[in-house]
C-alpha cells in the first residue's frame, strides 16, 4: 500500500502495524519510552502491540483510529454515519460482530461496507467476506462508537429484561454490606462504566466531573470551558457501586459515608498523565462526587497563552519586577487564580531566586520551586508553614490563599522584610481586595506599605477559530467600545459562535482571562489610609487609567477572541 504509507519511513512500514506505530511516533502521539514499555508487555502476552498501546492508555482510541485511516488510506467515520437499521443481519451474528468490533454499514451489489475498529486484523475481514460471499470495503470507526452502534442496532431488550441484565451485572446489594460493596466495585461492568466516564471527560476537555445521586437517577455532568453539561446517566442501581469504585481508586474509606472525604487519583488516559482531585460529600441519596482533572502536560504557564495582553499584561509584569511587596490575585473559585500565580512564579523562577510555596493542595509540580502542602490534620496550617518558611531564606513566597488574619499578618511581615509575596483572595474585584484585608484586621498602614498591586480576573470562553461568524454591531453596541485602547470603533467587527466538529457544536474552544490590575499609587494609598470604600478606590484606579474587567473583555471581543455575551456573563457593566 505505497499511497497509504506517505510520510512513514520505508524501513518502518514493512507491515501495516509498523506503519501505524511509525505514524504515531512521527506525529508526537507516542514516545519511545511508552513504545518500549508496551512492546515488552506485548512480547510477554498474546495481544498485538497496537492493541496493548490502547489498552495501557498510551495512545487514545481516536489517535489510533486516525493513524489507521492515514496509513491504510481509509475513511474515518463519525458517530452519525452509522445506519439506522441493521445491515446484513442474517449473514453475520451479533456475537461475532462484537468479538471483532465491526458494524456493517451498507450493502452494495459487489461489496459489503464495514466500519472496523482494527483494520489491520485481516483475518476478521476475510471471515466477513467469506460469510457475506462478497468483498468488504473498510472504513475506520472508534471502538466506543462501534460498540454503541451494535447495542443500538442489535440489542433492544424489553425494560424488564434490561433491568434483569443490569441486576445480574451490578447485583442487588445491601447498602450496609461493605465487603459486598467492595467486591461489587471491583466487578468488570462497574470498572468499565467508571473508566468510560473518565475517558469521556478527557475527550470532551472537561475540567471537572460531577457525579450526583438523586432519588430516581444518578446524574453525571461535565464542566467544559466553565459550563456544566449533562451527559447520559448510568443506571440508578449502579450509584453505590460507581461511587465506591471511585473512592477505592482515590484510596478513600468506602465504609465512611457520613463525612466528606478528599483524595486523588493519578491516572493515564489516552496517553495523558492526569491528576484527578476527588471530593465526596454526603447527600440525601448517597455521596456526591466531584473530580477535578488536572492535565500536567497540557497546562502552559505563559501570560500570552492565558490571554493577558495590552495594559493589564504590562501592569502585571511591572508589579512582578518589584524587589519586594505583595501581589494579590482575586476572583471566585474556578476563575484561574492558581494558574495565574503559577505563571507569575514561572516568570520569577531563576537560578538567583529561592522560591517556596505553601498550598492546599499542591496543584502543579514546578521544577526548581520548593512546594509545601498544607496538612491541617497535623497542625500544618498556612500560618504555621509560613512561620517556618521565612527562616528558610526565601526570595519569593507564594501562599495559596489568605484565609485568616494570622496568615495575612505573617505575609505582610514577610513583605516588609524584603520578600516578594504572592497570594490569592476571594473577592469580586481588585479594589475589594484592599477592603477585605482591612476587614480581616490587617492595619491600614501595613497594607499601604506592602501591597504592590491587585489583579482581579475571570475566565471567559474562547471563540472557536474554525467556525466563528463575523458581524457588524449596531451603533448602540459599538458605542460601548469607544476609547478602548487598541480598538478602532469606526471599523468594528464582532463575532458570533456557530458550532462545528472541532468545538463539539458549542462555538467555543478553551478559555481566556479577562482582568483588571490595580497598582498601588500614592492616591490609592491615601484613600486606604482614610478607610475609603471599595467603590471609591475603584473610581480612583479608573481615573488613573485602570481598565476594568468589563473593558478588558470588550477589547478581547473586538479582537475576535470571545463574545460580548460571554463578557456580560462574568463581568458587570457597572464596572465600566
Amino acid at each position: 500500500m505505497p499511497a497509504a504509507m506517505a510520510g512513514v519511513p520505508a524501513a518502518a512500514a514493512d507491515t501495516p502495524e509498523a506503519g501505524v506505530i511509525a505514524y504515531l511516533r512521527s506525529h508526537g502521539k507516542l514516545s519511545d519510552g511508552d513504545l518500549a514499555r508496551a512492546r515488552k508487555l506485548a512480547d510477554d502476552g498474546a495481544e498485538p502491540l497496537r492493541t496493548m498501546l490502547v489498552r495501557l492508555g498510551l495512545v487514545s482510541d481516536r489517535d489510533m483510529a486516525a493513524a489507521y485511516a492515514a496509513v491504510l488510506d481509509l475513511d474515518l467515520i463519525a458517530a452519525e454515519d452509522y445506519p439506522d437499521a441493521p445491515v446484513a443481519e442474517d449473514e453475520l451474528s451479533l456475537r461475532f460482530l462484537k468479538d471483532v468490533r465491526m458494524v456493517p454499514l451498507r450493502e452494495h451489489a459487489d461489496a459489503l461496507e464495514l466500519a472496523v475498529a482494527d483494520p489491520v486484523d485481516d483475518s476478521a475481514v476475510r471471515a466477513v467476506e467469506m460469510a457475506a460471499g462478497r468483498p468488504a470495503r473498510l472504513r475506520v470507526g472508534l471502538p466506543t462508537e462501534i460498540e454503541a452502534a451494535l447495542e443500538r442496532l442489535y440489542e433492544t431488550p424489553e425494560p424488564a429484561e434490561a433491568d434483569a441484565d443490569m441486576d445480574a451485572d451490578l447485583g442487588n446489594f445491601s447498602e450496609e454490606d461493605i465487603e459486598h460493596l467492595r467486591d461489587l466495585a471491583s466487578e468488570a461492568p462497574v470498572i468499565r462504566l467508571v473508566n468510560q466516564i473518565m475517558q469521556r471527560a478527557v475527550e470532551s476537555r472537561a475540567s471537572d466531573v460531577h457525579i450526583e445521586p438523586f432519588a430516581d437517577e444518578l446524574k453525571v455532568r461535565y464542566r467544559i470551558d466553565g459550563i456544566l453539561k449533562e451527559t447520559e446517566s448510568p443506571p440508578v442501581r449502579s450509584t453505590a457501586a460507581v461511587i465506591s469504585r471511585i473512592k477505592i481508586m482515590a484510596k478513600l474509606n468506602i465504609a465512611e459515608r457520613r463525612l466528606p472525604q478528599d483524595g486523588r487519583i493519578p491516572l493515564r488516559i489516552q496517553g495523558k498523565e492526569l491528576d484527578l482531585r476527588v471530593s465526596t460529600v454526603p447527600t440525601m441519596f448517597g455521596e456526591s462526587v466531584v473530580m477535578r482533572l488536572l492535565d500536567k502536560e497540557s497546562v502552559r504557564f505563559d501570560f500570552d497563552a492565558l490571554g493577558f495582553d495590552g495594559p493589564p499584561r504590562e501592569r502585571v509584569l511591572e508589579i512582578l519586577e518589584q524587589p519586594y511587596g505583595i501581589f494579590l490575585v482575586t476572583g471566585p473559585t474556578g476563575s484561574g487564580k492558581s494558574t495565574t500565580l503559577y505563571t507569575a512564579l514561572s516568570r520569577l523562577n531563576t537560578e538567583a531566586r529561592k522560591i517556596i510555596t505553601v498550598e492546599d493542595p499542591v496543584e502543579y509540580q514546578v521544577a526548581g520551586i520548593n512546594q509545601i502542602p498544607v496538612k491541617a490534620s497535623i497542625g500544618m496550617t498556612f500560618a504555621h508553614a509560613l512561620r517556618a518558611i521565612v527562616r528558610q531564606d526565601p526570595d519569593v513566597i507564594m501562599v495559596g490563599e489568605m484565609r485568616d488574619l494570622e496568615t495575612a499578618r505573617i505575609a505582610v511581615q514577610s513583605a516588609l522584610t524584603g520578600h516578594v509575596v504572592l497570594s490569592t483572595l476571594h473577592t469580586n474585584d481588585a479594589a475589594s481586595g484592599v477592603t477585605r484585608l482591612l476587614d480581616m484586621g490587617v492595619e491600614d498602614y501595613l497594607l499601604t506599605s506592602t501591597i504592590n498591586g491587585i489583579l482581579a480576573q475571570r475566565l471567559v470562553r474562547r471563540l472557536c477559530p474554525d467556525c466563528r461568524e463575523p458581524f457588524r454591531p449596531r451603533p448602540e453596541m459599538a458605542a460601548r467600545f469607544l476609547s478602548l485602547p487598541g480598538v478602532d470603533e469606526s471599523d468594528l467587527m464582532l463575532y458570533h459562535p456557530r458550532g462545528c466538529d472541532a468545538c463539539q457544536g458549542s462555538g467555543y474552544r478553551g478559555r481566556l482571562v479577562i482582568a483588571e490590575v490595580l497598582v498601588m499609587t500614592d492616591r490609592i494609598r491615601q484613600a486606604v489610609l482614610n478607610h475609603a470604600t471599595a467603590t471609591e478606590v475603584q473610581r480612583i484606579a479608573i481615573e488613573q487609567d485602570m481598565l476594568t474587567m468589563y473593558q478588558d473583555g470588550l477589547r478581547k471581543a473586538a479582537a475576535g477572541h470571545t463574545t460580548v455575551e460571554e463578557v456580560l456573563r462574568v463581568a458587570s457593566v457597572a464596572d465600566d
